[in-house]
Parts: structure tokens; sequence; C-alpha cells
């Protein structure tokens, strides 16, 4: 199974969404809040070069392919949904 982890805030509603998509499909991830956690807002605009969330990082077989916005069809093709 992939390794997921969002980043979020707890105000955005496409972060709603896409951890509703995640649960719908019983897709286990960890959620970063980057309203709160100045590190992971850091770390978030380093990987992604964006200041929006939601960023959603899907790392299997030892790739890591990042996801900005609330994309279904790519998130959906990454977890194989």
């Amino acid at each position: 199974m992939p390794k997921v982890k969002i980043y979020t805030t707890p105000t955005c509603p496409y972060c709603q969404m896409a951890k509703q998509f995640f649960n719908d499909n019983k897709v286990e991830f960890s959620e970063v809040d980057v309203a709160s956690d100045t590190k992971a807002a850091e770390e978030m605009v380093r990987k992604s070069g964006q200041l929006g969330v939601p960023v959603t990082t899907v790392e299997k077989g030892g790739k890591e392919e990042i996801v900005v916005g609330f994309d279904q069809p790519k998130l959906s093709e990454l977890l194989n949904i």
C-alpha cells in the first residue's frame, strides 16, 4: 500500500474533500496541518512549489509523487482505485 501524506489547513474545503475521498476508499493517510506547523509548511512548499493546500504526497516503490489540489483522477490513478 502506498504511503499517503496530505498537507492541509482546518478551513480548506478541498482538504476536507480529499480526506473524505481517502476515507471512502479506505486509504490510510497521515495529515499535517500547515497552518499550525511552520516546518511542515516549509517542507510542503519545498516539495511542491505551492503555497496552497491540499498538497498530497503518494510514495510507492521508492518514488514520491506530488498532487497539488484535490485532483481525484490523479489520486485514483496513483492509488489504483
